[in-house]
């Protein structure tokens, strides 16, 4: 062999990784995975914990609730729509009913008077579908509280992008498409940064950010937050 020979030879073997090198990076590549099915873990089980807490401590609120909606209009006390969760798996999606029956017929008639800015999601301020009892409980967020059904069935977290319509998805740019890659949630980043007064690409750009940091401590940060956004109302159509 000759010497520029043996040259190439020796910078080829270099190139090639040691099994040291490889061995180092199958540990890295265990260890991450081990960290992420641990933070997995960790969530799925305080998403557990918290919502059986919330539903024995808010069992009177749900009864009331209940007993309002039944009694102020005619129509099942719980409206079940089909939303899109992670990866794209469709489910079925609990709120108290805060609207008249007929309210997705007449959907139909009111689309050019949107007000969400960005045309993908629907939004009225004064939509005249919502029930009085209905526009109190969206208020306040208690409309959402099956949703915490939803968290114990798996399909829902208690923090998450929140779940879009089939309808909605289909006019998702790719960009638009990576909310879908976690589990949605019952309250969220642009949820305590201004909810509905924020437009569609602002709610996205926030999902897009929950994403790349979420944490534990990021989630009890927005649950913390959660509570003033609630209380005030603030956003809220």
């Amino acid at each position: 062999m000759s010497r520029y020979e043996e040259i190439i030879a020796l910078r080829q073997e270099l190139k090639r990784p040691s099994v040291f090198h490889h061995n180092r990076i199958q540990l890295r590549m265990l260890l991450w995975h081990i960290t992420i099915r641990t933070s997995q873990t960790f969530k799925r089980l305080m998403d557990i914990l918290l919502s059986i807490v919330a539903v024995i401590a808010g069992s009177p609120v749900f009864l009331i609730t209940a007993l309002l909606v039944k009694v102020t209009s005619p129509g099942p006390i719980i409206f079940s729509q089909v939303r899109v969760g992670k990866h794209g798996r469709h489910f079925k999606f609990y709120k108290f009913r805060s609207m008249y029956i007929d309210a997705e017929a007449r959907k139909a008639e009111l689309l050019k008077l949107n007000e969400s800015g960005d045309g993908v999601i629907f939004k009225m301020k004064r939509d005249p579908r919502i029930t009085p009892v209905g526009r109190f409980i969206r208020k306040f967020s208690i409309d959402e509280l099956p949703q915490l059904f939803n968290v114990l069935l798996g399909d829902m977290s208690l923090v998450g992008p929140r779940p879009p319509l089939p309808s909605e998805v289909r006019t998702y740019t790719l960009e638009e498409r990576k909310r879908l890659n976690i589990t949605p949630g019952i309250t969220c980043l642009w949820q305590v940064s201004g909810r509905s007064e924020l437009p569609f690409s602002k709610q996205i750009a926030l999902d897009k950010e929950y994403i790349a940091s979420r944490s534990a401590w990021k989630d009890f940060l927005i649950l913390l937050k959660t509570i003033p956004a609630i209380l005030t109302g603030r956003g809220a159509w």
